[in-house]
């Protein structure tokens, strides 16, 4: 399980990443992470009330899985496989970095090992 202190769980936060962070995609997931510290030309028109980062301390990691990888039961079975495989990795994160994973359709098929190489690559290139 994740911890609850690193779970990203607000909408806004999650739209923010999206936005705001930098891409990486592999052939099963796309990763968006928004790194502490960096700053975005676009704050410029942000509405009042609204940051440039999320409001978090520690990492935060949030996870979606649409209706487009399968049912329930197969979203379900990924969803756990990536949160574990990010809990062992949440160590090698920025600290105040948050991370959006997205699976892919192709995710449904692929195995744990699968999923951690394309999660390993992915943010071997967001962190470089």
């Amino acid at each position: 399980m994740l911890p609850a202190a690193n779970r990203l769980t607000r909408s806004q936060d999650f739209g923010l990443v999206v936005r705001r962070g930098r891409r990486a995609g592999r052939p099963r997931l796309v990763l968006h992470a928004l790194m502490p510290g960096v700053q975005d030309s676009g704050d410029l028109g942000a509405r009042p009330g609204t940051s440039a980062q999320p409001t978090l301390d520690q990492s935060k990691v949030g996870f979606v899985v649409s209706k487009a990888v399968g049912n329930s039961v197969v979203r379900h079975r990924v969803s756990r496989k990536l949160r574990h495989l990010v809990r062992d990795r949440l160590a090698g994160l920025p600290p105040g970095s948050s991370l959006v994973v997205r699976a892919l359709a192709p995710a449904a098929e692929a195995s744990s090992a699968e999923l951690g190489d394309d999660l390993d690559a992915a943010l071997r290139r967001l962190l470089r």
